[in-house]
C-alpha cells in the first residue's frame, strides 16, 4: 500500500461491535475480569511470545519481533490460537486447535456413550468436533443383544445435540458440531428434514456425504438403494446369499471389524428400499431452499485429492466444513487479511503487493507450525494425529473487500483470475515453507515411516503401477505424499524442483491451506473485512451476536471495512450512512446480493484448486430467488470439482441467519402469543423489553422457537 493511503486506513478506528467481539473473545482476562490484554496489541504480543518460546532459546527475540511484525501486518491466527495461546495462567484446560473430528462411531451403545464423552471433553476444551453417523443401523433394525429394534442415529445425534448445549465451551463460547451422513444410508431422507422440527438438532451443521454413483443415478434417473451392512455373524446364521444383487449390495463402508468385506474393502450391505435418486435430490434442494441445510460433502473428490490418500478414510468434517479429517484429526487455523496488501486502493493505479503477502505467508506458516507444540488437545488421540501429520489450514479473509479496493466487481473474470492467483502464491509459498521447516527441525513424522501397497492403493493412484510399484512393496510417506498425491502434483507443476525436494526430504507438514469461514476475526480484527472468500454481506447490517449471559442474541449494527476505508480515502466527512450513500457508491463495490449463485461456485472454484483441505462459502441467494434456478447450484458445484457446497436463503419461517439486513427485519412481521391468549404481532427489527432485557422481535421469537430462551 502506498504510504498516504496505508497511514489513512491505519487511522480508521475500530467499530462497536469489533472492539466488542474482541473485549468478549480474545481479550484475556482474569477469573475475576480483570484485563490482563490491556488492548489488541497486548493481545498479539501475548500470542507472538507463546509461539516464540516453542523456538530455540537463542532466536526467541529473533522470532518474537518477526511474529509481531507478522499479526499487525494482517496474519490472524484462528480464534482459539487468539484466545488461548499464552494464556495457560488463567486457561490451564484450553485448546489453540479449532477443528476436530470424532473417531467413528462403532454400531454400539458402549461406543457411542464413549464417543460422547469425548465429545464433551472436546467442546469443553474449546474445539469444535465433527462425527459421522451414518455408522449406526437405521431406525426399527432389529438389535440382537438388545432384543429389540433400534431407534436409529437420530435418536442418538439427540443425545450429542443435549450434550453439547450444555457444555459450556471455552471463553463464553458456545460448542460447534458438524453431522455427517451417508447418502447410501436408510434413514437418510429423515435427516436431510431433521431440522425441520423446532429446537431439534440446533448445536449441529448437518451435511450429506454425496457420491459421485449417487450423482449418476441422479443424472440418468436411476434408482437408489438405500443399504446398511449386515455383521458377518448375522450373515452365517441367516444363510445370506450374499451375491443375489436384489437384496445386497457392497460398498465403501468406515467401519469394518465384524461385517463382510470383499477384497476391495467393501462391505457387504443389506438392501433396506429402493428409491428413485431424483426423489432424494428433490428432497434435499427443498430442505437446502427453506432451511439452509443439510449442506453438500462431494466426499468422492474429498478423498481423491486428499494429500495423505496412502492412509486416511475421510467420512466427517470440522463444524464449518473446511476441514475435512480422518477420525481423531486435528486442526489449527489462520487466516490472512488481505486488505493488508493493497497499493493505492479505489484508484487506476490499485494492486496487490505479493512481495509483502510472501513474506507475511512465509512468516505465518512458522507461527502456525509452532501451535502444534502448545495444542491443548484433551485426547491422547487427537494428540497423536495433530503431532504425527502437523497439518495446519491457513487461508485468507477479507476477499471481498480487497477486490472492492482494486475496483473488481466480485464474481468477475478478473476477480476469479486474481482469487486464483492469491491462493496459489499462499499456497506454493507455504510448501517452500514446508521444506525449510523440515530442513530445519525435521519432518512430520508420517513423512518417515513406510507404508504396504495395498491393492486399494493401485486403484486410487495408478502413477503408482505406472511407475512399476505393486501390492506388497513398502514406500515412505514422503514420497506418496510429494509425489503421488493430486494436490501436490499440481504444486509441481509451478515449482517441480521444490516437490522433487519434498519427496526426497519430505515436509513439515501433510496440508497447508484451507479456508475458513472466519466470522469473528473478520469482524473483530480485521474491522469488519468481508468473511473469509466471501463478499461483503451489505454495507450496512446487523449482526446476531451470541453473548455471554444474554438471554438471546444481540443484535449489532456493523458497517463493512471497504466503505470506512473509502469514506476515508475518496469521501471523506460524509454524514452517517444512508440509502443514499449507498447508491452513490462504485458498481464494484459488491454485496452479496449482487453476486449470482454460479459466480459464488466460480469464485470458490478458483480458490479450491490450491486449497488442499476444503473451503467453508455459502451462497447466499435472495429469498425471492426462484426454486428452479436454485436447484441447479450444485451440479453446478459438483462440474466446477468443488468438495462441497452450502447455500443460504433467508427464511423467516425457518430461521434468521447471523447477518440480516435491516430491510428483511422490517418487511417480516412475528407473531407472539402472551400468557392470556391474545397475539401481538411486531416486525422484526421492533424492540421488544422482556424478562428484564431488550431484544429485537425476531431474535426473541427466534429463541422462543428453538427453546434456547433462557438457556444459553
Amino acid at each position: 500500500m502506498n504510504a498516504k493511503a496505508q497511514a489513512v486506513i491505519a487511522t480508521i478506528p475500530m467499530q462497536e461491535a469489533s472492539l466488542d467481539i474482541w473485549t468478549s473473545k480474545y481479550q484475556l482476562k482474569t477469573k475475576t475480569g480483570e484485563a490482563v490484554d490491556k488492548d489488541i496489541n497486548a493481545t498479539y504480543e501475548r500470542v507472538a511470545k507463546a509461539l516464540s518460546e516453542v523456538e530455540k532459546k537463542t532466536a526467541r527475540d529473533k522470532y518474537m519481533k518477526e511474529f509481531l511484525w507478522a499479526l499487525k501486518n494482517g496474519a490472524i491466527p484462528a480464534g482459539r490460537i487468539t484466545s488461548n495461546a499464552g494464556a495457560e495462567a488463567h486457561k490451564p484446560a484450553t485448546s489453540t486447535i479449532n477443528c476436530t473430528v470424532s473417531g467413528s462411531i462403532q454400531d454400539s451403545m458402549n461406543d457411542i456413550l464413549e464417543k460422547n464423552h469425548e465429545a464433551g471433553l472436546t467442546l469443553k476444551a474449546g474445539c469444535g468436533i465433527g462425527y459421522e453417523f451414518s455408522t449406526l443401523r437405521p431406525r426399527g433394525a432389529y438389535v440382537a443383544g438388545a432384543g429389540a429394534t433400534t431407534s436409529g442415529p437420530l435418536s442418538f445425534m439427540d443425545i450429542f445435540d443435549r450434550m453439547c448445549f450444555t457444555v459450556s465451551s471455552a471463553g463464553g463460547r458456545r460448542g460447534a458440531q458438524m453431522a455427517t451422513f451417508d447418502v447410501h444410508h436408510p434413514d437418510v431422507i429423515e435427516f436431510i428434514q431433521a431440522k425441520r422440527e423446532d429446537g431439534r438438532l440446533r448445536q449441529f451443521n448437518l451435511s450429506l456425504l454425496i457420491t459421485e454413483d449417487f450423482i449418476d443415478a441422479v443424472r440418468n434417473d436411476g434408482d437408489w438403494h438405500l443399504s446398511f451392512p449386515m455383521t458377518r455373524k448375522e450373515a452365517e446364521e441367516e444363510g445370506l446369499d450374499l451375491s443375489d444383487t436384489t437384496q445386497f449390495l457392497y460398498r465403501d463402508f468406515p467401519v469394518q471389524d465384524g461385517y463382510v468385506v470383499n477384497e476391495e474393502g467393501k462391505v457387504a450391505c443389506r438392501i433396506y428400499k429402493t428409491m428413485k435418486a431424483q426423489f432424494i435430490w428433490d428432497t434435499i434442494m427443498t430442505s437446502n431452499y427453506d432451511y439452509a441445510e443439510p449442506g453438500f460433502i462431494l466426499i468422492d473428490k474429498v478423498n481423491q485429492m486428499n494429500n495423505n490418500w496412502f492412509c486416511e478414510d475421510i467420512r466427517a468434517t470440522n463444524p464449518c466444513g473446511e476441514q475435512p479429517l480422518p477420525p481423531y484429526g486435528s486442526c489449527l487455523l489462520g487466516s490472512v487479511n488481505l486488505t493488508n496488501f493493497v497499493d493505492y486502493p479505489f484508484t487506476d493505479k490499485a494492486s496487490f503487493n505479493y512481495e509483502k503477502y510472501r513474506k507475511v505467508v512465509g512468516i505465518f506458516t512458522r507461527m502456525l507450525d509452532n501451535v502444534v507444540e502448545i495444542n491443548g488437545l484433551p485426547l491422547a488421540e487427537q494428540r497423536h494425529e495433530i503431532t504425527y501429520k502437523r497439518r495446519h489450514g491457513m487461508g485468507i479473509l477479507g476477499l471481498g473487500s480487497t477486490l472492492a479496493m482494486l475496483r473488481m466487481p466480485y464474481g468477475s473474470s478478473e476477480s476469479v483470475e486474481f482469487t486464483e492467483e492469491v491462493v496459489r502464491e499462499m499456497a506454493v509459498e507455504g510448501w517452500r515453507q514446508s521444506l525449510v521447516l523440515a530442513e530445519e527441525k525435521g519432518a512430520a513424522p508420517i513423512m518417515e515411516d513406510e507404508f504396504e501397497v495395498t491393492p486399494k492403493m493401485l486403484a486410487k493412484c495408478r502413477d503408482l503401477a505406472k511407475d512399476g510399484y505393486k501390492v506388497g512393496d513398502k514406500l515412505k510417506g514422503k514420497l506418496l505424499h510429494a509425489k503421488y498425491s493430486r494436490y501436490m502434483q499440481q504444486i509441481g507443476q509451478i515449482d517441480p524442483e521444490l516437490v522433487a525436494q519434498l519427496a526426497e526430504k519430505g515436509g513439515r507438514f501433510t496440508h497447508h491451506t484451507s479456508i475458513a469461514p472466519t466470522g469473528t476475526i473478520s469482524l473483530s480484527l480485521a474491522n469488519n473485512a468481508s468473511n473469509g472468500i466471501e463478499p461483503s454481506f451489505s454495507h450496512h447490517y446487523a449482526r446476531n451476536i451470541i453473548r455471554e449471559g444474554r438471554k438471546t442474541k444481540e443484535k449489532v449494527d456493523v458497517f463493512s471495512f471497504e466503505l470506512l476505508a473509502y469514506r476515508h480515502l475518496v469521501n471523506p466527512g460524509a454524514m452517517p450512512f444512508s440509502e443514499e450513500e449507498d447508491k452513490k457508491l462504485p458498481s464494484y463495490f459488491t454485496t452479496s446480493d449482487d453476486v449470482t449463485p454460479t459466480q459464488h461456485v466460480d469464485i470458490q472454484a478458483a480458490a479450491q484448486k490450491w486449497v488442499d483441505s476444503s473451503i467453508s462459502k455459502t451462497a447466499n441467494v435472495p429469498t425471492d430467488f426462484a426454486y428452479q434456478d436454485f436447484k441447479g447450484i450444485y451440479l453446478y458445484a459438483y462440474d466446477k470439482g468443488l468438495k462441497g457446497c452450502t447455500t443460504f436463503r433467508f427464511n423467516p419461517e425457518a430461521f434468521q441467519g447471523v447477518l440480516v439486513k435491516e430491510k428483511d427485519l422490517e418487511n417480516t412481521l412475528y407473531e407472539f402469543t402472551l400468557d392470556d391468549g391474545s397475539k401481538v404481532t411486531l416486525k422484526g427489527n421492533e424492540q421488544v423489553d422482556y424478562d428484564g432485557e431488550i431484544h429485537t422481535a425476531a431474535n426473541l421469537f427466534d429463541a422462543l422457537k428453538e427453546g434456547t430462551y433462557g438457556k444459553y
